[in-house]
């Protein structure tokens, strides 16, 4: 038997007509595009927005999981654990890039044997390519669902996370020059805003309004500023949550900010590993991992760019970043840019994150300097 049989086996559509709550683990702030998305595709669905992140999510998933697994595993089960507590009475898993494929049929038999009822999608089991499968997948979340409409308010959605993308990248890229705090304002707005956008033009207005007010804000930005490439596992190197909100500490040091991997740039509009393959040959003959040839690329990237110096983030037990590790060391000892590796998880102190920091900067404000 396959594996995506063993997944599915037993499973059946759901020819009910009573309205479901459904839940999805929380993720950064990409949740308002799956919250737009199911409030407006769905006739007999509605969403259940997931309790952000705090340490009592990270708690519950630590007592629950595996010791062994990765930490955004353990993370993702204590928000499913907070959902349920929110109302939810089904769950939705998002397929994942590495072992996170397989960790909805874990994470349910977790959930089942803590004694809670409910129903469970996992996204794994009907991503096979087939049409057909989506379709019964979305039967799941809704007995008839109206497949054109689901398809416009997907495109919406996609719109969403886009803007959301690219909101942020310029405001890591710039927050770290604005001596007013005025750029923390308008980012902390948006996002506000972003979860309660009804409609396109809703969107597409909140987003250029967002751009307005950030190039109205005067920065205080020297010609040629400490540039900082952020590179990373998949979930940690984009919630700010699980990484401590490391963006933000190194942006307030007085630097610009860069980080390639995020939804957008990964999922909606990835090049492909054997394009990206191309450019790192000299540096690793085989694809090992999820995000491991995108992070090196995107690394090599920033080094012929002539940024300042690199940072590696991953959750601790993250076995494809681990590998990635000693092959960027190669890459900036080439390139002579200093890197710092930071690893992630329950016990992760806040104060020695921002020492390695301080010690990280240093660094990268010499080799600035000499240059």
């Amino acid at each position: 038997m396959s594996s995506i049989e063993s997944i599915t086996q037993g499973i059946t559509d759901i020819p009910d007509n009573k309205t479901k709550k459904l839940g999805f683990p929380r993720y950064a702030e990409y949740n308002c595009a799956v919250k737009y998305f199911i409030d407006h595709a769905f006739d007999n669905a509605e969403y259940v927005l997931p309790p952000k992140l705090t340490r009592r999510s990270d708690e519950l998933g630590v007592k629950y999981s595996p010791e062994s697994v990765c930490f955004p595993f353990k993370t993702l089960l204590g928000s499913m654990i907070e959902v349920l507590e929110a109302g939810a009475d089904t769950l939705v898993m998002p397929h994942g890039l590495c072992r996170l494929g397989y960790f909805g049929e874990l994470m349910e038999q977790i959930l089942r044997d803590m004694g809670y009822d409910f129903d469970f999608i996992n996204m794994a089991a009907y991503n096979t390519g087939k049409k057909s499968d989506w379709i019964r997948m979305l039967k799941r979340m809704e007995p008839h669902p109206n497949v054109p409409k689901i398809t416009k308010y997907a495109i919406e959605g996609d719109k969403m996370v886009g803007y959301l993308d690219d909101v942020t990248e310029r405001y890591y890229e710039n927050v770290g020059f604005d001596p007013s705090g005025e750029m923390k304002k308008i980012f902390r707005r948006f996002i506000a805003e972003m979860y309660k956008v009804d409609s396109r033009k809703e969107i597409e207005d909140l987003y250029q309004r967002t751009i307005d007010a950030f190039d109205s804000v005067k920065l205080n930005k020297p010609a040629h500023p400490i540039r900082v490439g952020m590179v990373g596992e998949f979930f940690t190197v984009m919630d700010p949550y699980s990484n401590l909100g490391l963006e933000q500490k190194i942006a307030d040091m007085g630097v610009e900010v860069h980080r390639w991997m995020n939804i957008s740039n990964r999922l909606l509009h990835y090049p492909g590993q054997k394009n990206m393959a191309v450019s790192i040959k000299d540096y690793t003959k085989y694809e090992m991992g999820p995000t491991a040839t995108a992070n090196i690329w995107a690394a090599k990237r920033y080094a012929e760019m002539g940024y300042d110096g690199i940072i590696h983030v991953k959750s601790a037990y993250c076995t494809p970043e681990i590998d990635v590790i000693p092959v960027l060391q190669n890459l900036c000892r080439e390139y002579k840019l200093p890197l710092l590796c930071l690893s992630f998880g329950a016990q992760t102190s806040d104060v020695g994150v921002e020492t390695r920091l301080e010690a990280f900067y240093d660094m990268v404000r010499a080799k600035a300097m000499r240059m």
